[in-house]
């Protein structure tokens, strides 16, 4: 059998590449007559650049960066063919932040916003940036002010970093050079989700508890980012209405700030798609494994596996999914052309036994799986 192998990353515990390597050795020890075609992927979040990369080549150029917490921290984004590819992660991404350390009223984009600037005097004439991930929950604020825009208090003042800062905002000033990208710049924002900024399914609602936030917190930056979005509207009519739009309340509302800078929404992982010509590699499979850390829900929302499985199920291959922990239902399995799902923290007999040794699991499941799947 010719079988692909297309993950993203693990939540944290592998990147997508040493997921891919973790399926195949597994798969490999099982069938060794099997043929693997190795095919890491990402929707916009962490393993964006890494991804592209690995794929396309290019030039990556290191940027020194302001962190989510503060504190200085290396970015790169990717040069390649006239465009240039920025991965949110690496700035403001929640990996970065120790879990005792996260807080999302304080977490700032403001490093993404130094990387886009980087990205944007390159020469490129596309800007890509991948969204996903993310420490924070500022509404792209932060990103906001490297590119010349003025958050200001009832003093005049710059705000504070973070999400909860934006309650005391009282002014949005755009500079003469926040109009936009440099004329006949094209920017995208590569989002892993179709989430708006605001409401129950919004930036605060869904992803704040996952980045730390107490049902107090959520309220909080739910006002705050309402706040942010009334005032960007009235001072800066050029850049709104976006509130409503699939993908702002992407990385804690970054697609949002994207959106007000004249960014086009792209799904993530359909960019990545056509760039890996996975297509084409599904469609000379006999079948193809999907992965990723948490299989639920969130997952057929734009992610990563329901793209493969889109690609999948349009060229008549089966695709199987291997994750860290699986919570979809066999029926949402069908509707999303997923055949079967598995999940290396049932195989492993616990999450923390999955995730002390999250290379040697997957490929524990991967190896029991393949025995299933052959002719």
């Amino acid at each position: 059998m010719r079988i692909l192998v297309a993950p993203d990353s693990f939540g944290g515990t592998l990147s997508a590449v040493e997921a891919a390597a973790a399926i195949r050795a597994g798969w490999s020890r099982a069938v060794p007559g099997d043929e693997l075609d190795l095919a890491p992927l990402s929707d916009g979040g962490p393993g964006f650049i890494e991804v592209l990369h690995t794929s396309m080549g290019g030039d990556r150029r290191s940027v020194t960066v302001s962190g989510p917490l503060g504190g200085e921290i290396e970015a790169t984004y990717l040069l390649h063919d006239g465009s240039a590819y920025v991965e949110s992660a690496q700035a403001a991404g929640l990996h970065l932040v120790p879990p005792e350390q996260r807080d999302p009223l304080r977490a700032t984009t403001v490093g993404v916003g130094q990387l886009l600037a980087a990205a944007l005097a390159s020469g490129a004439r596309r800007v890509v940036v991948g969204l996903g991930g993310s420490a924070t929950n500022d509404g792209g604020a932060g990103l906001l002010t490297p590119l010349g825009v003025g958050l200001l208090d009832s003093e005049g003042e710059p705000l504070p970093p973070g999400g909860a800062a934006l309650a005391q905002l009282a002014e949005v000033r755009p500079a003469d050079s926040a109009a936009g990208p440099p004329r006949g710049v094209e920017v995208l924002a590569a989002t892993d989700v179709d989430n708006p900024l605001l409401g129950p399914q919004g930036a605060s609602v869904v992803f704040g508890p996952q980045k730390g936030a107490s049902p107090a917190d959520v309220l909080r930056l739910e006002a705050a980012l309402a706040h942010f979005a009334d005032l960007l509207e009235r001072d800066w009519p050029a850049a709104a209405p976006h509130r409503a739009e699939p993908g702002g309340g992407a990385a804690g509302g970054m697609g949002y700030a994207l959106f007000a800078l004249g960014a086009r929404r792209r799904s993530g992982i359909d960019l990545v798609l056509a760039a890996t010509g996975l297509p084409d590699r599904v469609a000379a499979a006999d079948l193809v494994i999907a992965g990723e850390g948490s299989f639920d829900w969130q997952s057929l929302r734009g992610k990563a596996v329901s793209g493969v499985a889109r690609a999948a199920t349009e060229a008549g291959v089966p695709c199987i999914v291997l994750a860290g922990q699986t919570a979809v239902g066999g029926r949402e399995l069908r509707a999303a052309g997923v055949t079967a799902a598995y999940s290396v923290a049932e195989a492993a007999g616990s999450v923390q036994a999955a995730m002390a040794r999250p290379a040697v699991e997957l490929g524990n499941l991967a190896e029991r799986v393949a025995r299933t799947w052959t002719r």
